[in-house]
């Protein structure tokens, strides 16, 4: 059998480089999709401890009224008992 005379040797390193070149950019690809959903992640984490941080301040500031209401009927209470 004769032995062929084409060299190759540029195709296979065109398809070394190739493989070479579509690894790195699964692995950038790869890498943005994680970015990508950290950032989404991370995202919804900030909404909901908003809205935790707003529901606690609600809660406080009625804490907040209800200790003043209670502190002013102490001192009615206070004020009877003096009489």
């Amino acid at each position: 059998m004769k032995e062929s005379k084409i060299d190759t040797t540029p195709i296979e390193l065109l398809t070394e480089q190739y493989r070479d070149d579509l690894k790195k950019y699964q692995n950038r690809e790869g890498l943005y999709i994680q970015t990508e959903n950290q950032l989404k992640g991370t995202k919804q984490i900030v909404i909901e401890m908003s809205s935790t941080i707003r529901e606690l301040k609600t809660q406080n500031d009625n804490f907040q009224a209800e200790i003043s209401r209670l502190n002013e009927e102490i001192q009615l209470l206070e004020l009877q008992i003096k009489k």
